[in-house]
């Protein structure tokens, strides 16, 4: 493991008050050299993380039938294609579906009308639904989303992505940093000549450079 990323890590999360909630551990990174007002430049990526996210997130499917009754249990909102219309006529119970929700499955068939009546709550936000078979059992592709992580950096050079929580060993967070900063630099046109810098910190501690 890399000595200085566990002496950042730890200098993180020693530094850190305790306090009455989970604490995420997040990256902070600077982009350089880089035009992200280009679209083709700028990162949008999904990331497993080996050791997972550390905390739950929550998931919603739409979906009908029998997609519908094997999302239940598992996922932890089912939307019905009937529901769609009355989401949409409540922009405020549309907004509220959005933020509470990290990730989105949807039968395929529902897709356009979910981007017609949805997708102004949900596209800005990167959380269009991934789309899925009707029928199809989503149990595997939820298990994988929760421990997944999104990485986006629109117009702005620098930008978040959480890698764990507080609560969790040094090596399982480098190990989470280490996937992540390797998707990192694949979507990179020059790699690491195009970090400016990295830190990591907690989600209220202070940030320590790691790069």
């Amino acid at each position: 493991m890399d000595q200085n990323q566990i002496a950042a890590l730890k200098k993180a999360i020693e530094g850190s008050q305790e306090r009455k909630f989970k604490e995420s551990v997040e990256l902070a990174i600077n982009l350089k050299d880089i035009d992200l007002k280009i679209p083709k430049n700028r990162i949008e990526e999904e990331v497993q993380l080996p050791n997972g996210r550390g905390k739950d997130i929550l998931i919603a499917v739409f979906g009908s039938g029998e997609l519908a009754v094997k999302a239940k249990g598992v996922a932890d909102t089912v939307i019905t294609p009937e529901q769609i219309d009355d989401i949409a006529d409540e922009k405020r119970q549309a907004r509220k579906l959005a933020n509470k929700h990290s990730y989105f499955i949807a039968e395929a068939p529902l897709m356009p009308t979910i981007g017609k009546k949805l997708g102004i709550f949900l596209g800005p936000r990167g959380k269009m639904p991934k789309p899925v078979p009707p029928g199809m059992d989503p149990t595997a592709m939820i298990t994988s989303l929760r421990k997944t992580v999104k990485i986006r950096t629109k117009e702005n050079k620098t930008f978040h992505t959480m890698v764990g929580t507080k609560d969790m060993s040094i090596e399982e967070l480098t190990q989470n940093i280490d996937v992540v900063l390797t998707r990192i630099r694949s979507k990179l046109e020059r790699g690491d000549m195009n970090i400016a810098s990295i830190y990591v910190k907690t989600t209220m501690g202070p940030a320590v450079r790691l790069m």
